[in-house]
């Protein structure tokens, strides 16, 4: 796949494009569903390709019994592609490698069926939309229109042939010895509608760039590509001055999704706080103001998604219990990270707005507990980030019935209501200690309900139930717990046990479900498959909680499951864990890539550092206690406060630390302090 939001181009592994989900996609619309190249009567077998970049491919076919004069081949074609916002450019090239002239008709085949994304992944595009759209000539290119969208291919050689109705150029092409021949296909969408989120400007710079130097170069290549893919997955807020924010992922979700934005701004926080501000006024400015049934609208709440008209789901859709708890507490880490106090101060109406949606609408029924339930019936059953129908089950295999209250949504909201607390005591605002007692209130719900018992002992179920009875599942949501506050020093201890344990711990991350529990599916959405993200924020929650050895294996397993993808993690991938495969299952339909689970590598980085930031109270943490997994490692690219940092550990673990003049730097108590040595602040390129 190659990818510039709001576009993307999505083909065969050879280079083709004419798969059932293939297609050169702008604005969830899918222009071409078909082009290939071919050389009529001359077999031509693809010898190798890939990305290159983010937005960039490239591809190498072989034209056997051309021009050979012994078993070596000798005229080749590479297909260069690159994407770029309503635009994809293929560079065709024609080289004749042997010792006689030769004589080529190439036929470039395409079409467009203008299907939705929506229609395209559920498979139903062939069927409600004509097989293909009618083709025109147009001087020497062919051109595709429908009420909304027009889509024109050209060549920068004239063709010999322009066939219409079959949508076909055709160039004869005659080469020498040694010569080459090429062309430029160029492929223009014009969407005459409205575009929901414009494309970033190409000179955004929202983050550093990090570069890792680390004793395993599958990490360091995980990093790089990531950094690569962010950058191109970057959409622009039309209702702001320029702010941005990260689309959820592509090819299916290139659009503002409330939960994955606010994820993957926090994810990044050690690049800088540019994109968690855009993030955040991004969904601040449609945050909710009223009731709404149909949409889910609240006041006070964040939205769940933005979508056209006509994808099943309302266009702006608040279904979402998690949403704004991570916007309150992204606000929070921001400022703690070095956000401008007067963006801060901004925002705080939407942050006492969201704390009160909390309170008044998530705890409905005023148990201390934050629960959902679909109003509409057409709208999300569950409607956390395991969002998918049948993910809320029994351990028997049962499906839980709502109101339902999520186990990582009570965590999510003890730490937002104690983030919003630090927030308004430290801008002299009044509230604070409401939210303290709230907070104090969750977790004595939350201790007095959640925890059952098994035979190896006990554990938080992952929901309760209409009843309020525990949904007994053992889960991955374990590891959101970790780390937020909600659990003392001994549950915290019985949950990085059990994350450890090969029924959750599948050697490649974390599986969302037990295989021990009726129902798992190694490639089940989120009974059973592994999302990188997910992994990565318990391998966070262990080691803020303090078990950084219990995170060690599951740190391990992301690492070589991003080598296994060629450092492009999808969204998600099977469960059947390394015991039983050498490399983790493709799940088919992931997007890839996608904003978390390229955040995740950031996230990861940041736990192997041992990384936090308190700007405000002038101080800045590393305690690399992961790092002799990793190490000795070297890492520029880094931010806090707006200024770069530099972190260096050695092989003794002893910490270079080069950050911005004024913080303070800390190491935990296992180290000495004379490990970690400061300098002022560094510019880096």
């Amino acid at each position: 796949m190659s990818l510039y939001a709001p576009s993307l181009v999505v083909s065969r592994p050879d280079g083709r494009i004419g798969g059932p989900g293939d297609g050169f996609f702008h604005g969830d619309r899918r222009c071409l569903s078909r082009l290939e190249v071919d050389a009529p009567g001359i077999p031509v077998a693809p010898v190798g390709g890939g990305v290159t970049g983010a937005d960039t491919a490239a591809f190498r076919a072989v034209l056997r019994g051309v021009g050979e004069h012994t078993a070596d081949p000798a005229v080749t074609l590479e297909r260069r592609r690159r994407v770029a916002p309503g635009r994809l450019t293929e560079t065709l090239e024609l080289v004749n490698s042997g010792p006689a002239e030769v004589a080529v008709r190439l036929t470039v085949m395409a079409a467009s069926d203008f299907a939705t994304m929506e229609q395209v992944k559920a498979g139903r595009a062939t069927a409600e939309t004509t097989a293909a759209a009618d083709a025109a000539a147009d001087g020497g290119g062919l051109v595709w229109t429908d009420r909304s969208m027009t889509v024109r291919l050209t060549s920068t050689q004239a063709p010999a042939a322009v066939d219409g109705p079959a949508g076909r150029l055709h160039h004869d092409v005659r080469l020498a010895p040694g010569a080459r021949w090429s062309t430029e296909l160029v492929v223009v969408a014009e969407d005459r509608s409205s575009v929901l989120f414009p494309p970033a400007p190409p000179d955004a710079a929202l983050w550093r760039t990090p570069h890792l130097l680390s004793a395993d170069r599958r990490f360091d290549h995980w990093v790089e590509q990531s950094a690569h893919d962010l950058r191109r997955l970057l959409l622009t807020d039309p209702q702001g001055d320029g702010d941005l924010f990260l689309a959820a992922g592509a090819p299916w979700f290139l659009t503002l999704f409330g939960r994955d934005s606010l994820w993957t701004a926090r994810m990044l926080l050690p690049l800088g706080t540019e994109l968690a501000a855009g993030t955040l006024r991004t969904l601040a400015r449609r945050q909710g103001t009223v009731v709404n049934l149909e949409t889910e609208e609240q006041p006070g709440k964040i939205l769940h998604e933005v979508r056209r008209e006509g994808v099943g789901l309302p266009p702006r859709y608040y279904g979402t219990v998690d949403a704004t708890p991570l916007w309150v507490t992204l606000l929070h880490d921001a400022w703690r990270w070095g956000l401008d106090p007067e963006q801060v101060r901004a925002l705080l109406p939407h942050a006492e707005a969201a704390l009160a949606w909390m309170a008044e609408h998530g705890d409905a029924d005023g148990d201390g507990l934050l629960e959902y339930v679909d109003h509409t019936g057409r709208g999300l059953s569950n409607q956390g980030w395991k969002d998918s129908g049948d993910s809320i089950r029994y351990r028997d295999g049962r499906i839980a019935r709502a109101p339902i209250a999520l186990c990582e949504v009570q965590a999510y909201a003890y730490e937002a209501a104690r983030c919003g607390a630090a927030l308004l005591r430290a801008f002299d605002r009044p509230g604070a200690d409401r939210w303290e007692e709230w907070a104090d209130r969750v977790r004595r719900s939350f201790r007095e309900r959640f925890w059952v018992e098994d035979a190896t002992g006990r554990y938080p179920a992952v929901a309760l139930d209409a009843d309020k009875k525990p949904v007994d599942s053992v889960t991955s949501g374990f590891g959101h717990l970790l780390g937020t506050g909600l659990l003392d020093a001994d549950e915290s201890a019985v949950l990085a046990a059990r994350l450890c344990a090969p029924d959750l711990d599948a050697g490649f991350g974390l599986r969302t479900l037990s295989s021990q529990s009726v129902g798992f599916n190694p490639l089940g959405y989120h009974i059973g498959s592994i999302w990188p993200h997910d992994t990565a924020i318990a391998v966070q929650g262990l080691v803020r909680a303090g078990f950084p050895e219990a995170a060690r294996g599951l740190a391990r397993g992301l690492v070589a499951a991003a080598g296994a993808f060629d450092g492009r993690l999808p969204e998600l991938f099977g469960g059947h864990g390394s015991a039983v495969d050498t490399r983790p299952t493709p799940y088919p339909a992931s997007c890839r890539p996608q904003a978390w689970a390229a955040t995740a590598s950031i996230s990861l980085l940041q736990s192997v550092l041992g990384l936090h930031a308190d700007v405000p109270g002038g101080t800045l943490t590393v305690s690399p206690a992961l790092a002799g997994e990793f190490g000795p490692l070297s890492v520029t690219g880094l931010a806090v406060a707006g200024e770069p940092m530099e972190i260096t550990v050695q092989p003794d673990g002893t910490a270079d630390v080069r950050a911005a003049a004024g913080l303070s730097v800390r190491t935990s108590a296992v180290q000495a302090t004379s490990a970690v040595r400061t300098t002022s602040a560094v510019r880096t390129s």
